[in-house]
């Protein structure tokens, strides 16, 4: 994904304050819980990316909603409607998320199956491949019921298909060629 020169000097300006006032970790739950509210609500985004709509209007219920952060990420977030960026900022909020995983070398894993497995089953997918082992990282499991089975493993830019349609597409193409 392509990070916006915007959302990349917000999110490095974030993480130097942060730095300075040793709060890097409660900024980045806070980030996520930004991520989180923005992406269950669309009505809020699009309340908050509404050009005709009073700035500090947004504001007050931006301040409403987030009541609960600390007083550097509620600045934040006050800065960033200010200043007309609102429609980054869940953008920007990913991005400073991304910068304190770079620094810390967590890598962004993303496991999607068909269904629910049990912890023990996701155990033995990432201990089974050496793009996981001996490293940090942050699971995010997706269900895809159209995979129809097996796994989709993604560690940064590489990838893993052992999904059932993935294999029943290459049969496919291979019965198309003979």
């Amino acid at each position: 994904m392509l990070t916006s020169k915007v959302a990349r000097r917000y999110a490095q300006g974030l993480l130097d304050f942060a730095k300075e006032s040793n709060q890097t970790q409660t900024i980045y739950t806070e980030m996520k819980d930004i991520i989180k509210v923005l992406s269950e609500s669309k009505d809020l985004v699009r309340f908050l990316e509404t050009p005709f709509i009073d700035y500090k209007k947004k504001l007050s219920v931006v301040q409403e909603i987030f009541k609960g952060f600390s007083p550097v990420s509620q600045n934040f977030v006050k800065l960033v409607i200010s200043r007309g960026r609102e429609s980054h900022l869940e953008e920007i909020a990913q991005e400073y998320i991304n910068k304190i995983n770079a620094e810390n070398n967590v890598q962004k894993v993303t496991l999607t199956t068909a269904t629910q497995l049990s912890s023990q089953s996701v155990d033995h997918i990432l201990k089974s491949t050496t793009l996981v082992q001996g490293s940090q990282y942050e699971l995010e499991l997706i269900i895809k019921p159209e995979i129809l089975g097996g796994y989709i493993l993604r560690v940064g830019d590489q990838q893993i298909d052992a999904s059932v349609k993935s294999k029943l597409n290459q049969i496919k193409k291979n019965f198309q060629l003979n």
